[in-house]
């Protein structure tokens, strides 16, 4: 019997399996569908202080290999959310899941968080310093400054378990960087990563770019974003501090690249493209893939080979 339980902080998940956020985690309806599937947890919607529509469609397309998007953050707000993360407590006491913040302003982002602070939420929360799809936005992890300006602020009032999502980083000393500033802060988890940000895809009949905002630049994710994932988990996993978590994110579409992600020391994987396109049945594809991948290797439970990745 394979064991496929992981730990982010104190709390203990059935899998390691669960979506990123903005897929199927929208409203109601989405987040019941991910309550009802074989992950081991979930998260909502990156949640902003009012609700907000989101970029103009088109705003998403499938490619090839993955997908394109720009939605430019449309969720319910922040009590949507806490309104039924309430009621999901009530009913599931003993599980945990996370609730996405984030915000378009720093004073957005502390504002969001004081509301998860002063809720009844006994979760994880994540905010969400990748916002590579708001016009005229940057990318808040992008800029050590801000980024340690925001933790610090953070970390004045907030004491409920906290995790970062990041965007993907591409050089060495990027890493080196981004994880001498997490490994100053008391944080659960890192999520690496958000969507590759500002690719492009064009309409082969029309020469029109694919989606509608930002003059059709948009976050890349699928299979095109797995090396990155894969490489941003592990340098990330040899930088930070051991009780900092790690959540891969990018380019999971079979158990064997859940496998890899933990490989190269993820302690929980989330699903987006794959998610979109699959729909919320796709976990139990991915867990029956991920033990046949473990028993061929001859381990039992995900601490066996976790960061065991070998170099030539």
């Amino acid at each position: 019997m394979l064991d496929l339980t992981t730990t982010i902080g104190n709390y203990t998940f059935a899998n390691p399996l669960m979506n990123a956020s903005g897929v199927n985690c929208f409203d109601k309806d989405e987040l019941d569908a991910m309550v009802a599937s074989a992950s081991g947890s979930m998260v909502t919607k990156s949640a902003t202080v009012k609700p907000r529509p989101g970029n103009p469609e088109p705003r998403y397309a499938d490619l090839t290999l993955g997908s394109i998007n720009s939605m430019g953050l449309p969720n319910l707000g922040i009590d949507y959310y806490l309104d039924y993360v309430a009621t999901y407590q009530a009913a599931h006491p003993a599980d945990a899941i996370f609730m996405s913040i984030v915000g378009t302003t720093f004073d957005d982002n502390i504002a969001v968080a004081h509301r998860i602070q002063d809720s009844d939420f006994a979760g994880l929360t994540e905010i969400n310093l990748s916002c590579p799809n708001v016009p005229g936005e940057p990318q808040t992890a992008y800029d050590p400054a801000q980024t340690v300006k925001i933790l610090d602020a953070l970390f004045s009032f907030f004491t409920k378990p906290l995790g970062v999502k990041l965007p993907p980083f591409f050089d060495l000393a990027q890493f080196d960087q981004m994880a001498a500033i997490l490994n100053r802060y008391p944080l659960a988890f890192i999520n690496t990563m958000n969507s590759i940000g500002n690719g492009l895809m064009i309409d082969a009949e029309t020469d029109t770019a694919l989606i509608k905002p930002k003059g059709g630049f948009g976050g890349i994710g699928g299979a095109y974003a797995k090396p990155i994932a894969l490489a941003n988990v592990r340098a990330f996993r040899q930088r930070l501090n051991s009780n900092i978590r790690i959540i891969g994110t990018g380019g999971v579409h079979t158990g064997r690249d859940v496998y890899e992600l933990i490989l190269c020391g993820a302690d929980m994987v989330q699903v987006g493209t794959a998610l979109h396109q699959e729909g919320p049945q796709i976990f139990a594809r991915l867990l029956t893939e991920l033990q046949a991948e473990m028993t061929r290797k001859g381990y039992t439970n995900l601490p066996e080979f976790r960061g065991a990745l070998k170099t030539l």
